[in-house]
């Protein structure tokens, strides 16, 4: 579980923990969420068939439905005198400043879905991780 926390906060290649994933930063809008054919390290294929990626709409959803219930409920448990139209303005904005990172998350977090991470190729064992 750790191994893969450390893939997804890092933006490393799932199997190897090595390599990176995408071709620049997250916030390089002119090459946002493109990712590499291979792991540069382990030569991991990252993109196994064409249109592989399209399933990281569903978990980009999931994250953008956390963010809007996670503003939501603390708007209205922390700040009960704010307004409604605070709130979504809030929420616009935030969504707006995060939405590369949203999409580069959906795109990892999917990958690590059917990816996985092979001690051979590293020399670690994930159970070396756990506290």
């Amino acid at each position: 579980m750790m191994v893969k926390l450390y893939s997804i906060f890092k933006f490393r290649c799932p199997k190897c923990l090595k390599g990176d994933f995408f071709e620049s930063k997250v916030y390089d809008l002119r090459k946002l969420g493109n990712v590499l054919n291979e792991c540069p390290k382990c030569k991991t294929n990252y993109i196994p068939e064409p249109g592989f990626y399209f399933g990281a709409m569903y978990v980009s959803y999931a994250l953008g439905v956390a963010l809007f219930v996670s503003i939501w409920a603390a708007a209205n448990w922390f700040f009960t005198d704010i307004s409604v139209w605070i709130q979504i303005s809030v929420f616009i904005t935030l969504i707006i400043v995060l939405s590369p990172l949203l999409f580069c998350l959906s795109k990892i977090m999917y990958a690590n879905i059917f990816i996985h991470f092979d001690e051979a190729i590293t020399g670690k064992k994930e159970n070396q991780n756990k506290l």
